[in-house]
């Protein structure tokens, strides 16, 4: 008597998920296959999609193999002509302009592999989208449709009356008809909409799918405001005795932030040096592994009061000690109770030198409550292209925490925070020590002046001060910064940096070791 089937062994399971970061270079080389002639998408591009909207991207896995795959973003349509190009709707194929608040999905590509177009994929990955549009009560689902086969007829006709054609299905268009048949209704035609689309003759089908089931949210398009309050400190070095003074010194300024309902309270790079007051240490190399080993303590200070006084805290900065190596990090601790935290990625010479710090190798962007976030840590913001790349993810308010020990080094870090505000459309906060140890060796008298900037333009402070501190004094400043306002600045500014870039003649990409890093994940 044979033994019953083993029905898994004949299985060929179909999943239709969101993509995830292993799945990038199989969906850049089906983007390759299924658009030969076309500009295929890059890693660099899939991975800004996934970092900013990952709920929209979409892939179909058959048997355990990558078949299709779609992209989209939320825009608020509004701010858009009708006759947009493909890289004004997607920024230029990053999506940096997706809008949570906006009014409706936009799809920018979806693409199925040909050896599998006869399993009904394309119309899976769009009753996908549509559940996402009913589930985040969007108005509709647009699409930027390409009409492939228009250069058989564009001797003969226009692709006005080519589209009019495939409507009454004279002519057969092979995604021009699949969309009609999926409920998208006509909205115009545009044209110069895909510069490498030969076969369109760069021409492109503005088509809407509306959500009946859409329950408007408001009258108004526009949140009035979404404000977010920071308080910075200027932390002043003097004599302590126990790291119980430290706590103390550090949980009155939470104190004062909370007391003005700040979301952030910053405090400046290598807060910890102040732990040398006590310990006695004078040799470089063995100050840093002395303050390593207040980690924990350091760590469990700033996530109680983080919770205690409901503010998120960036904790400045603090040596730590890794596999018997030193590294500059940097944690964020959400008034939720999670942590973070963002090693230094730039090393000065001195501390090379001195403390033989070793560079992160990563940087990372941050969900909070307020937003997307980064932390830039003192030298790190000297770096535009560090910069661009966090904003490309994301990131709206840069925080680099800083120590600088004369007016020229602190004045590095203000006017690139200052310029990565203006050139990225971002607010950045600067956060720097005042005072010194004079008993402490190579704890040098300290320069500093904090302070939150803007970008430079109408609806924003005056110089792009935001607000700040006296200089070298033991304060904090208190500002208030709007991501709304800089979101609308963004799409109707006098000057829109992010718009208005380049990419065909430079971009940033990433390095060997983000790569690596993707690889490895990925293993």
């Amino acid at each position: 008597m044979s033994e019953p089937i083993d029905l898994s062994k004949l299985e060929k399971k179909l999943i239709i998920r969101n993509v995830e970061e292993k799945d990038i270079d199989k969906i850049a080389e089906l983007s390759r296959i299924c658009f030969p002639n076309m500009e295929p998408w890059t890693r660099e591009q899939l991975q800004s999609h996934i970092e900013i909207f990952p709920e929209g991207q979409f892939c179909v896995e058959y048997d355990g193999t990558i078949i299709g795959a779609a992209s989209s973003l939320i825009i608020d349509f509004t701010e858009y002509e009708d006759k947009h190009t493909f890289d004004e709707i997607t920024d230029d194929g990053y999506i940096t302009n997706h809008d949570p608040e906006g009014t409706h999905l936009y799809g920018i590509s979806i693409m199925v592999h040909p050896d599998y177009r006869r399993l009904h994929i394309g119309t899976r990955i769009y009753e996908a989208r549509k559940d996402l549009v009913r589930r985040l009560n969007l108005k509709g689902f647009l699409v930027g449709g390409r009409i492939p086969n228009y250069h058989n007829y564009s001797d003969q006709m226009s692709a006005a009356e080519y589209v009019r054609q495939v409507i009454q299905q004279k002519v057969y268009d092979p995604v021009l008809s699949f969309q009609l048949l999926n409920d998208f209704k006509l909205k115009r035609v545009n044209p110069n909409y895909l510069s490498d689309d030969a076969a369109s003759q760069k021409y492109a089908v503005l088509l809407e799918w509306s959500n009946v089931d859409y329950i408007p949210r408001s009258k108004r398009l526009y949140l009035r405001a979404f404000p977010v309050r920071i308080c910075t400190v200027q932390y002043m070095l003097k004599k302590i005795n126990s790291f119980e003074e430290f706590a103390a010194q550090c949980e009155y300024y939470v104190d004062v932030a909370a007391l003005d309902e700040s979301d952030f309270v910053v405090f400046p790079e290598t807060i910890t040096l102040h732990l040398l007051s006590f310990l006695g240490e004078k040799v470089p190399g063995k100050q840093v592994r002395r303050l390593a080993d207040f980690t924990e303590d350091y760590i469990e200070l700033f996530r109680t009061l983080a919770v205690k006084y409901n503010v998120n805290i960036i904790g400045g900065s603090h040596f730590v000690e890794e596999n018997e190596l030193i590294y500059n990090v940097s944690y964020l601790f959400r008034r939720d109770g999670t942590i973070d935290r963002q090693y230094k990625l730039h090393i000065t010479p001195d501390e090379r030198k001195w403390w033989a710090v070793q560079p992160g190798n990563e940087l990372k962007v941050f969900d909070t409550d307020c937003g997307k976030i980064a932390i830039l840590i003192c030298y790190d913001i000297q770096f535009p292209e560090l910069c661009r790349q966090a904003v490309d993810r994301g990131a709206r308010i840069l925080f680099s925490p800083f120590c600088t020990d004369d007016r020229q080094g602190y004045l590095r870090v203000r006017y690139c925070a200052q310029s990565r505000a203006v050139e990225n459309e971002v607010y950045t906060v600067i956060s720097g020590t005042a005072g010194n140890l004079t008993h402490v060796p190579r704890v040098d008298t300290m320069y500093s002046q904090s302070g939150i900037f803007s970008p430079s333009d109408f609806p924003f402070p005056r110089d792009g001060i935001v607000g700040e501190c006296g200089a070298n004094i033991e304060t904090v400043v208190i500002g208030e910064v709007d991501l709304e306002i800089l979101r609308r600045n963004r799409v109707t500014g006098t000057v829109t940096h992010l718009k208005d870039r380049r990419r065909d003649l430079y971009r940033i990409t990433e390095g060997p070791a983000a790569r690596e890093r993707h690889l490895t994940e990925m293993r």
